[in-house]
């Protein structure tokens, strides 16, 4: 069994399905949603925090039992811009993340509320901010594949 190359789509495919969650964010958050599509898009939310926490122990486990040697990641710039890029698009899902909380939260005790459109805005200014970044990390996992970034 090649334990790196079950890490490796696990990982591809763990990547791909946050990837799909961050578009569905993107499509549902818009002004006037509210009801049903406010409580599906917190649970939306919810798995993307699942999927990321299984991209970190996947791509944790494959950089130390893929196969690999550790050193080639650890090393490699390319990979910390990766990382780094992956804690940016994380830290930007947190206000996103805080409002839908707050809003599914006033959903429960006001059946008809519909979160203020500057407050949506605010909202998709961070989403559009982790789409742009989560661009860049396959752009380095690319480069990094090819042996760029290497010391």
């Amino acid at each position: 069994m090649d334990i790196g190359l079950i890490l490796a789509i696990a990982h591809h495919l763990a990547v791909f399905t946050l990837v799909g969650i961050i578009a569905a964010e993107f499509a549902l958050l818009r002004p006037g949603i509210a009801g049903t599509r406010l409580s599906q898009l917190a649970k939306i939310d919810g798995a993307y925090g699942g999927v990321a926490t299984l991209v970190i122990i996947v791509g944790f486990t494959r950089v130390f039992f893929g196969g690999v040697e550790a050193s080639y990641y650890l090393t490699n710039f390319a990979f910390w811009a990766k990382m780094a890029a992956f804690v940016v698009v994380g830290l930007l899902s947190i206000q996103p993340t805080l409002s839908l909380l707050r809003w599914r939260k006033r959903l429960a005790s006001e059946p008809d509320f519909t979160p203020p459109a500057g407050e949506i805005a605010a909202s998709r200014k961070f989403l559009h901010g982790e789409v742009a970044i989560l661009v860049l990390i396959p752009i380095f996992a690319a480069a990094m594949a090819r042996g760029y970034g290497v010391a």
